[in-house]
């Protein structure tokens, strides 16, 4: 619900709003054209149309190699890296722009509205955000200028994700769209029976939404047909992420599903035996395992064959960061304030980072390079000197 100051805030923003500077399917697949980007790449949530969290970058070190600061109303959105450059919303609703090297600014886009957990998506010379009056945005990257919009019917929290020249977003008014990634034209919607609050996930010629509706849909990306569904048993906040056949994702009736996308039925879930807590953080995998933060303050490492608990990390607040992994560790914010690297193997601390206030942005891996914001505003840039 939109409060009073909430909306007379927008309203304000969007008036002062300005500018400154064909696919096949079939049945799921362990990798191929989405398997996810380059090694020097990060560019949408989750790093890849799969949202694995996974990135081929060598693991970043946690010297602070430069600091932004976006202003006190915080950042929520995730960091998407793309040839050198830094993409981030603020709630402030600007985009901005930033070198990765050097941190210096390069334009920043006003969006006349907040960008809540929203992040931007890089494709074929555009970036894509949606914000909370639900409009999306497409700007080129070459100068920060409007390309086009889009105005769904309420909010939009999710990441919007491009393949195949579609671009592909949710929206609190329930729908999944499709839309044109070079004009913004509209070329399907889905509905579905709730907030699409996840970002869709894209294999193998469909694409999966684990909705706010309980259910988890696998829709042809071609013209939005629904192939299947799962019922996940419960309102589900989380992104799914897809890996050899399956779908990861954690819910708000406190459970982590792994579900088989060729037998289509659940083939595990998991509860903590005595820690009862929803889980909105999406599932990053790697080394056969389902690696999500909960709101019971646990990071938690799941077996991606059974669902069994290898091992978990206590921090001192909820986490609704979403993990990444490189090289062998992971890397997690949690609303304590700090950043964690653990051993991917063992869950073993190997370092931390305080940045004195709450992290509910993800963590975003390329070229060596951890990017990263926090609810006080401060965007920080993460490496070895």
């Amino acid at each position: 619900m939109k409060t009073r100051d909430n909306v007379s805030r927008r309203s304000f923003l969007k008036a002062a709003a300005t500018t400154t500077v064909s696919l096949a399917w079939g049945a799921p697949r362990a990798g191929g054209a989405e398997a996810g980007p380059a090694a020097d790449d990060w560019p949408q949530f989750r790093g890849g149309p799969r949202l694995t969290g996974v990135s081929a970058s060598p693991p970043p070190s946690l010297d602070v190699l430069w600091t932004h600061d976006a202003g006190e109303e915080g950042i929520e959105s995730s960091a998407a890296i793309v040839g050198g450059t830094v993409y981030v919303g603020t709630v402030s609703g600007q985009l901005l722009t930033l070198d990765l090297e050097t941190g210096a600014p390069r334009w920043t886009y006003a969006t006349g509205s907040e960008i809540g957990e929203s992040s931007p998506c890089v494709a074929d010379g555009i970036v894509s955000v949606g914000d909370l009056d639900g409009v999306v945005h497409a700007v080129r990257i070459e100068d920060g200028k409007p390309a086009w919009t889009f105005e769904a019917d309420s909010e939009i929290r999710a990441s919007p994700v491009v393949v195949g020249g579609r671009l592909l977003i949710g929206s609190y008014d329930q729908l999944l769209y499709a839309l044109d990634a070079k004009t913004g034209a509209r070329l399907w919607s889905f509905e579905t029976e709730g907030p699409v609050h996840c970002t869709a996930a894209v294999d193998g010629g469909l694409t999966y939404v684990s909705g706010c509706d309980g259910e988890l849909r696998a829709l042809r990306i071609a013209d939005g047909t629904q192939v299947f569904s799962v019922s996940s048993g419960g309102y589900t906040g989380a992104s799914p992420a897809l890996d050899a056949g399956r779908a990861y994702y954690g819910t708000f009736e406190n459970e982590v599903l792994g579900v088989d996308l060729e037998e289509r039925r659940i083939v595990w879930r998991y509860e903590h035996e005595t820690r009862h807590f929803p889980f909105y953080s999406s599932a990053a995998l790697g080394g056969g395992k389902v690696v999500l933060g909960g709101r019971d303050r646990l990071v938690h490492a799941l077996s991606a064959t059974t669902g069994e608990e290898l091992w978990s990390f206590a921090t001192r607040a909820r986490i609704d960061s979403s993990p990444a992994v490189a090289g062998g560790r992971v890397y997690v914010g949690s609303g304590d304030g700090r950043l964690y690297v653990l051993d991917l193997e063992t869950g073993t601390l190997a370092a931390d980072f305080d940045t004195g206030s709450a992290i509910t942005a993800s963590p975003a891996l390329a070229r060596g390079r951890l990017v990263i914001g926090s609810v006080d505003g401060q965007l920080y840039c993460l490496g070895r000197r």
